[in-house]
């Protein structure tokens, strides 16, 4: 079941512990028409929005959920005009120098997950770097997707397994979901349970579709430098009114 929520100014919760999603999935939507709605550059947009990732992650902490997991460049958002694109760069590389030491003060692990190989070596040599430090935290599992596409994901672990099988290193009769799953980029992460996506569009653009089988879905119309840890609140307290059945009847 999916369900759409205007946004609110504050959502007054009280959400059992049991109930809180292991592992939430966010696509960061609505950073240019949250500028265009202000009459400010695109580029202010995307700046606001870059500032929402470590809030909700400490928020995310704070609540209880294990893994978190953004969406915040995509194999087709080369695309967008080159000016915009080398922003975002920017912002990446802004956001792994300024806000790596909080997350680490605060036991966040930070993963990468996505094809490297395009970005400069400068950005790939932080990322690694953003790894090595956080590989030992334990608070939340912090997973961000840039350059990724959730066809590519399931491509390139075919290959993977394919190239096993070539090897002899695996039996063809051993491919099963399980072992599928492991090839994956999230790999030995829980699915996730909830799916939030702001900015008030109704759709998964090519985010982790092997992943997403069963996750809730969740869709709200504040755009992503808006959404706050009482948006968070809400969406959580969504999720826990719902029925996860998994196609089984109770």
């Amino acid at each position: 079941m999916v369900i759409t929520r205007k946004s609110s100014s504050r959502a007054e919760l009280d959400v059992a512990e049991d109930v809180v999603p292991n592992h939430i999935c966010i696509i960061m939507d609505g950073n240019h028409r949250w500028a265009k709605a202000r009459h400010l550059p695109g580029a202010a947009g995307h700046r606001a929005g870059a500032k929402r990732l470590l809030q909700i992650a400490e928020a995310c902490a704070d609540r209880g959920v294990k893994s978190l997991t953004f969406f915040a460049f995509s194999t087709e958002n080369w695309q967008r005009p080159q000016g915009e694109v080398r922003l975002l760069m920017d912002l990446m590389r802004h956001v792994m120098q300024n806000d790596l030491e909080e997350l680490h003060r605060r036991d966040v692990r930070l993963r990468i997950i996505g094809d490297r190989s395009r970005f400069a070596d400068d950005i790939q040599s932080k990322m690694r770097e953003c790894e090595e430090l956080t590989a030992s935290n334990q608070s939340l599992e912090l997973a961000v997707a840039v350059n990724f596409g959730g066809r590519w994901d399931i491509v390139r672990a075919t290959q993977d397994i394919a190239a096993k099988v070539a090897d002899g290193q695996l039996d063809a009769d051993a491919i099963d979901e399980d072992c599928f799953a492991q090839h994956t980029s999230l790999g030995n992460l829980v699915n996730p349970d909830l799916l939030i996506r702001t900015g008030g569009e109704h759709r998964v653009s090519n985010f982790l579709l092997w992943d997403l089988a069963y996750t809730e879905l969740y869709f709200t119309d504040a755009y992503w430098p808006d959404f706050d840890a009482d948006s968070l609140d809400e969406a959580i307290a969504t999720f826990a009114a719902r029925n996860r059945r998994y196609g089984q009847r109770k």
